[in-house]
C-alpha cells in the first residue's frame, strides 16, 4: 500500500527568514519567550485534569515516506476539551481574572484559588468574549466556567452545531454572526466595546496584544511537552505546524529557536488553500489577508487575517509556507484512523492533520523534498491539535465513528 494523499501542494519559501541567527527582538520585545512559558507551565500544571499528552510514533507511515522517523504530539485528549486550544484560551482567561483581583487588592490569587471560588465578588462582575471558529471560544468558555466569569461567544455562520452545542455546554451564551471569522471577530469586538466586555481572542492586532501573547505562551507548553518525551538524544529536524491565524506556530517557532538557536528544526507552516493568509503575506512580505468566504473543512484554521504577534515571529523563523486542500485533510484523517501501516489508529480533526498532510505531500514532490532536506534521516514532528471536535463531521469524512477508532487503538507507550 502506498501513501494515499490527494489534492495540490503550494508553497512559498520564506526569503526574509533570519533563522540562522538569534532568537531575537521578534519574541523577546513582545516577551514571548521560554521564561514566560515556564510561567504559563507552572499554573496549567496544577489545573485540575492536567495531564501531558501523548507523544506517538507513526514509524510504519515513515517508512512508507522514506524518512526517518515521525512524531505525531496527540492534543485530542487535552483537559477533555478535545484541542490543544484548552492550553491557551482558558490561560489568556486566568491572567485576565488575576489582574482584575490584583488592580483591586494589590496580590494576584493563583489559579486553585480563583477555581475554589475565591474574590468571586470581583470575577462574577466580568464577562469574556471571543470569536471563534470552534476550540478557541471551548476554552475561553471552559475558562471561564472554572474561574468563575461570565461569558459571551460569537461564531461565524459555517460553524457547525456540534462545535456551538460543545461551547454552550460550559455557560457561554452562543451567538451567531453573518460572513466569515473575521467578520465575527469584528462583531465581537464591536459588542465588548459597547458592553464592557473583555476580549479573550488569540489574533493580535494594533493596539490588541497583551491577551493573544498570553494566549501563545499557554500554547509554549506543547513543545516543552515534547521535548521531554522525545527520546533521549532525538531532537527533531522538522517541524510541520497548522497555520489558522499563526498562534501556534508561533508559539512553536520561537520556543524552539530560543531553545536550540542555529540548531532549531526547519519550520514549516501549513494552510488550507482557501484560507491562506499566512501564505499570502509571506509572498507579500507584510500582513495579507485571505479573501472570500474561507470555506474549508478544516475549521479550526479557516481564518482570513494574520495576528501580528504571529506575523512578527513567522515571518522572521519559518522557512516555508504551505496550503493544502480538503481532500488531502480528509485524506489523512482517514489514513490515521485505518493505520494502513501498522501503526497506532489515531482520531484526528479536520485541523489536526494540516500539518502531517503538507509533510507527506512535500515528500511526494521531488523538488520540495529536495529543497526542505526531507529523508530518510529526518525526525520530523507534527501536532495532532485536536481530535474529533465534531463527531457527525468526522463519521462523514473517516467512514468511522470516534469510539470505534479508538476501539481499534493499542495501549500507547512513549516513543523510545
Amino acid at each position: 500500500m502506498t501513501l494515499s494523499i490527494t489534492g495540490p501542494l503550494s508553497c512559498v519559501f520564506n526569503r526574509r527568514s533570519v533563522r540562522a541567527t538569534p532568537y531575537g527582538w521578534q519574541g523577546h520585545q513582545l516577551k514571548l519567550s521560554l521564561e514566560a512559558v515556564a510561567t504559563a507551565l507552572g499554573e496549567i500544571e496544577r489545573w485540575p485534569g492536567y495531564a501531558v499528552t501523548p507523544l506517538l510514533e507513526l514509524p510504519g507511515m515513515a517508512a512508507q515516506a522514506g524518512l526517518g522517523r515521525i512524531f505525531y504530539k496527540d492534543e485530542g485528549e487535552r483537559f477533555g476539551l478535545g484541542s490543544f486550544k484548552a492550553l491557551g484560551g482558558a490561560y489568556a482567561v486566568l491572567r485576565l481574572l488575576q489582574q482584575a483581583v490584583a488592580s483591586r487588592l494589590g496580590s494576584s490569587p493563583d489559579s486553585a484559588a480563583l477555581a475554589a471560588g475565591a474574590h468571586r465578588d470581583i470575577v462574577s462582575s466580568m464577562t469574556v468574549t471571543c470569536a471563534t471558529d470552534g476550540n478557541h471560544g471551548r476554552s475561553v468558555a471552559w475558562g471561564a466556567r472554572t474561574f468563575g466569569c461570565a461569558c459571551v461567544i460569537y461564531v461565524h455562520e459555517g460553524v457547525s452545531p456540534g462545535r456551538r452545542d460543545a461551547i454552550a455546554a460550559y455557560g457561554a451564551v452562543v451567538r451567531e454572526v453573518a460572513g466569515t471569522y473575521d467578520d465575527a471577530v469584528r462583531k465581537a469586538d464591536a459588542d465588548a466595546r459597547e458592553h464592557g466586555w473583555h476580549i479573550v481572542s488569540d489574533t493580535s492586532y494594533d493596539g490588541y496584544v497583551e491577551i493573544p501573547r498570553n494566549v501563545m505562551q499557554g500554547y509554549g507548553v506543547v513543545a516543552d511537552e515534547v521535548m521531554r518525551q522525545m527520546p533521549s538524544g532525538v531532537r527533531p529536524t522538522h517541524v510541520f505546524v497548522q497555520g489558522g491565524v499563526g498562534g501556534l506556530a508561533a508559539s512553536l517557532c520561537a520556543w524552539f529557536w530560543e531553545k536550540q538557536g542555529v540548531e532549531a528544526p526547519v519550520f514549516v507552516v501549513v494552510e488550507p488553500q482557501r484560507a491562506d493568509c499566512l501564505l499570502r503575506s509571506a509572498e507579500a512580505g507584510v500582513p495579507t489577508a485571505a479573501p472570500g468566504a474561507l470555506d474549508t473543512i478544516m475549521a479550526g484554521l479557516a481564518c482570513g487575517e494574520v495576528s501580528l504577534i504571529a506575523w512578527d515571529i513567522l515571518s522572521a523563523g519559518t522557512e516555508a509556507f504551505l496550503t493544502i486542500s480538503d481532500a488531502a485533510a480528509a485524506d489523512t484523517m482517514r489514513m490515521l484512523a485505518e493505520a494502513p501501516f501498522g501503526d497506532q489508529p489515531i482520531v484526528a480533526g479536520e485541523s489536526a492533520v494540516a500539518g502531517l498532510a503538507g509533510a507527506l505531500l512535500a515528500v511526494q514532490d521531488p523538488k520540495l523534498r529536495s529543497a526542505l532536506k526531507l529523508d530518510e534521516r529526518s525526525q520530523i514532528l507534527v501536532v495532532g491539535t485536536e481530535g474529533a471536535t465534531d463527531p457527525l463531521l468526522y463519521r462523514k469524512l473517516v467512514g468511522s465513528a470516534p469510539e470505534e477508532v479508538h476501539g481499534r487503538g493499542l495501549r500507547w507507550r512513549a516513543p523510545s
